[in-house]
């Protein structure tokens, strides 16, 4: 089946004698046994749930893994990925990443014994390399700056020499991107964003291309408990029907606005790759940017993004606070920066909406 089609049809049928159309919410926190030594196949929730099993499926099907596993979060799809490693590891990492997952990272991870080096483009990877590097762990496009590595070059490098590729594939969704067919070994996703697309649930991915890497992940999930709730696993089914139709307005919003944002004299940089519907955008200075952030009425001044309003986020207070303010500058974070998730409404409304905002 197409993409599109997939999105909308590829639950399995699990225990539906009514028809029912949409996924059932099986909201327990336990199932009877039919007798000693007996299963249904689902024990508690917190291991197995029908409808969160669902989504799990759909979201394998959409990135072409052997497996996917749901969670309470992104960050907790992170926590449990870098239980996978051990004391003296070494991963390598984009320079330019999410606030949380950098947090996470370096006042989490690094005092569990893991350690990191930063990388700004594809071509760095192998010169990082050493013989205790474990994974190397990508977004792309980054967050905030848009920058983008080559999946496939870096599986070049990795896989003959049995590390694992990790890419946070937020930002495209596997509409846009599918990075287990360019050679990466796991796919993370907050599934707070694109592949929920309304701003109501929190959730986390990670899809695996092998069944070896899905059993370690399956026995981490089970043993740290951060699974989603039968409830929001139904939010996120409900909101991937929709996700081709999304992704595609979107991006076509996001395309009118980059171009437009460039013509405008306040703006002094604007970073897009030409996919997806993430801007970042540079204004003259910070009086300026908090103005925008007052301004904004149609656009909504939120952190998160992926959801069918637009959200215009401030990176050095809000995502990337925690990041240490040399690291911010060195990438390009500072007060001058905005963070632009384009949503469904109008085009021409949300640049009317910039235009009142920047004071013209």
């Amino acid at each position: 089946m197409d993409f599109e089609t997939l999105c909308i049809h590829s639950e399995r049928n699990i225990d539906n004698p009514t028809g029912a159309v949409a996924t059932p919410i099986y909201q327990t926190a336990t199932f009877a046994h039919p007798g000693p030594g007996e299963t249904t196949g689902y024990d508690y929730s917190r291991q197995q749930n029908p409808t969160r099993e669902q989504l799990e499926y759909v979201i394998a099907g959409l990135e072409g893994a052997a497996g996917a596993l749901a969670f309470a979060s992104g960050m907790a799809a992170v926590a449990a990925l870098m239980e996978l490693f051990s004391p003296g590891d070494h991963i390598i990492a984009a320079n330019d990443l999410y606030g949380g997952t950098h947090r996470l990272f370096q006042q989490i991870s690094e005092k569990n014994g893991l350690t990191f080096s930063a990388a700004s483009e594809t071509e760095q990877i192998e010169d990082l390399i050493t013989p205790k590097t474990k994974a190397v762990f990508l977004e792309t496009p980054t967050n905030p700056m848009m920058q983008t590595f080559n999946i496939a070059r870096a599986a070049q490098v990795t896989a003959p020499r049995g590390i694992l590729l990790i890419v946070d594939n937020t930002f495209l969704t596997p509409y846009f991107q599918k990075p287990l067919k360019l050679g990466a070994d796991i796919v993370l996703h907050s599934g707070t964003k694109y592949l929920s697309g309304h701003n109501d649930t929190i959730a986390g991915f990670l899809a695996v291309k092998t069944p070896e890497v899905e059993e370690k992940l399956r026995f981490i999930s089970k043993t740290t408990g951060a699974a989603l709730a039968p409830f929001d696993s139904f939010l996120i089914i409900r909101g991937i029907k929709t996700l081709a139709a999304r992704m595609e307005k979107q991006q076509e919003n996001a395309k009118k606005i980059a171009i437009w944002l460039r013509t405008q004299q306040a703006v002094t940089a604007v970073h897009y790759p030409g996919i997806g519907a993430m801007i970042s955008f540079r204004v003259t200075d910070k009086a300026l940017a908090e103005q925008i952030l007052a301004r904004v009425q149609i656009i909504q001044y939120a952190e998160s993004l992926g959801g069918t309003e637009s959200l215009i986020t401030y990176p050095v207070t809000q995502t990337h606070a925690d990041v240490p303010e040399e690291e911010r500058l060195a990438i390009g974070i500072d007060a001058c920066l905005l963070r632009l998730s384009v949503g469904l409404e109008s085009a021409a409304d949300l640049t009317a909406d910039l235009t009142q905002a920047l004071g013209q």
